[in-house]
């Protein structure tokens, strides 16, 4: 019998891990609709996105705490709100470290499986 061995986070490399922390951010379409959002409007958005979005304001929070924690935006505080926007510096590393991913595929043969 074959026993697998689970590896542990730190035992990936920090291009696989942050690969997979992005991948996870953009693993939902409500994050995709959120992102999306930003990337039209292109400034801070406040109170907006619940407006835009057929999501709950909890739903809508919960969704940019997971793209918060991948750096994939960033927020300020105004007043007793947090307007939100893309982190340019974020975005342009996942962009990156995605299509080194993706392009590291190249079709050898047509009949592989």
């Amino acid at each position: 019998m074959i026993v697998e061995r689970k590896m542990k986070p730190e035992e990936f490399s920090i291009k696989a891990l942050s690969i997979a922390k992005y991948a996870k951010a953009l693993s939902h379409p409500a994050r995709i609709a959120i992102l999306n959002l930003l990337i039209q409007k292109q400034t801070c958005i406040c109170g907006d996105i619940v407006d835009e979005l057929p999501l709950a304001q909890s739903t809508v929070s919960q969704h940019l705490k997971v793209l918060k924690e991948a750096g994939l935006i960033k927020g300020e505080i105004e007043g007793s709100t947090v307007c939100y926007c893309i982190d340019e510096k974020a975005w342009a590393s996942a962009q990156n470290l995605l299509d080194e991913f993706f392009s590291g595929y190249r079709i050898l043969k047509a009949d592989c499986c």
